[in-house]
């Protein structure tokens, strides 16, 4: 097999086989087939499309361009989440030991923030000595003990994905839709679930910002993740603004944290919180519907069974578990802070999600380049949303840095996030659609 002959036949727009497709993706892991040429593979991907069977056939072929995670010795339904990002969506972090403490096992394969959205991994990493680089062994040790480990890509998992992912970047093809869905679903995959429920954002803050697009994404990721024999449900959420009242890593995992210790939380992040558990907990079979998930999932919160699940993952995997019970205390928060106040009477009509991302990349809180290291400590605290009635003077944010400069900047961005007017606006629903 040629790579000259695939990409011609791919240029063309013919449809290609299984095997060509796992040609192409073994040669990207192993270094076999030259940049040039699988960068104008994928911009002809790009420009002529993939079937869905092609879709399937290739994110099939991405997982197996390593060790796929084994996890046929671990009893019972393994459910998986995947939220396409957002700004302050750290609900992965509750979401896990919720779903894990009400029966499912819960292998949970996270990234690292990236431009304005934060990234579960450096969230659970804000807690000191927490491990997220474990060996396939140790996962499939931890599952069986616990029903729950929340980890990173391992090299050995879907490698081609990695080398794919930066040339896609290079070659100006990360909007291909296909190619979205194979690199999602490829580590997926190889990390053997059984279920998986998709929190694909839309609205500003979101990756793809307009909900027909984000939609059309749900819907390829749906009916790939189908063929691959994967039960999958996507839930349609907005991102046009926060969720919740915690924007940085070490203050979004408090936020999570004090929720499974049983404190209310903000209603939008609850609501979420609420609706992917009983997705999963429905796709794992401990209930008989979505609904009755979500009962599950607030008993095991009121129970305290969801905090001694997160307290037993902090101990298997290294972490300060001292933090279970005093986030306040052990979990890092930067030593300057700087009160963000209204400027304006009437009501808070705006808060731009995709800004107060950028904003805490300032801080430090995220990364602008995959090499940034970020502050965990930095972020903002929410005191108002959008909808609330403010007067002059009334505290909006505190912002937490580590630098006078980036602090000063990053209260520049916020504040140029907000707007105010005389009536509360329009609530647009938090959850648009359930595409089953």
């Amino acid at each position: 097999m040629r790579m000259m002959d695939l990409l011609l036949k791919k240029r063309s727009g013919l449809e290609m086989t299984a095997p060509e497709l796992e040609f192409i993706a073994l040669g990207a892991a192993d270094g076999s087939i030259p940049d040039y040429q699988l960068s104008a593979w994928l911009m002809a991907a790009f420009l002529n499309g993939l079937t869905p069977a092609e879709t399937a056939a290739f994110t099939r072929a991405m997982a197996l361009s390593g060790k796929k995670l084994d996890l046929s010795s671990v009893k019972g339904a393994k459910v998986d989440k995947h939220s396409t990002g957002g700004v302050g969506d750290g609900v992965s972090i509750a979401l896990a030991p919720v779903v894990a403490a009400c029966g499912v096992v819960v292998p949970m394969m996270s990234g690292r923030g990236l431009g304005h959205t934060g990234g579960t991994l450096d969230k659970l990493e804000a807690m000191k000595g927490f491990n997220v680089r474990l060996e396939p062994a140790y996962i499939v040790k931890q599952l069986k003990a616990t029903g729950l480990s929340m980890f990173g890509q391992t090299a050995q998992l879907a490698p081609s994905d990695k080398k794919l992912y930066a040339l896609r970047d290079a070659s100006c093809t990360v909007e291909a839709l296909p190619l979205i869905v194979a690199s999602i679903l490829s580590k997926k995959y190889a990390e053997d679930i059984t279920g998986l429920v998709m929190d694909v954002k839309y609205g500003s803050g979101a990756f793809l910002k307009d909900f027909k697009k984000s939609r059309e994404l749900a819907v390829a990721l749906m009916k790939t993740a189908k063929l691959l024999g994967i039960r999958c449900v996507a839930v349609m959420t907005a991102m046009d603004e926060p969720l919740g009242l915690a924007v940085g890593n070490g203050i979004e995992t408090a936020q999570s944290i004090k929720i499974l210790a049983g404190e209310k939380g903000p209603a939008d992040f609850m609501r979420v919180l609420e609706v992917l558990s009983g997705w999963m907990i429905y796709l794992g079979g401990k209930s008989r519907s979505a609904a009755e998930g979500e009962e599950k999932a607030r008993a095991a919160i009121a129970d305290g069974s969801a905090l001694e699940k997160y307290r037993l993952m902090v101990k298997w995997q290294g972490g300060d578990v001292r933090v279970v019970s005093d986030p306040d205390r052990f979990m890092p928060k930067a030593r300057l802070v700087k009160e963000i106040k209204a400027a304006k009477a009437g009501f808070l009509t705006r808060m731009d999600a995709r800004t107060v991302g950028f904003a805490s990349v300032v801080l430090g809180a995220g990364r602008a380049k995959a090499e940034d290291a970020v502050d965990f400590g930095a972020g903002f605290i929410l005191e108002k949303k959008p909808g609330d009635r403010v007067k002059p003077g009334d505290v909006i944010a505190r912002t937490y840095g580590s630098s006078p400069a980036k602090l000063a900047d990053g209260v520049k961005m916020f504040e140029s996030s907000l707007a105010y007017g005389p009536k509360a606006p329009a609530r647009a629903p938090l959850i648009k659609e359930i595409i089953k």
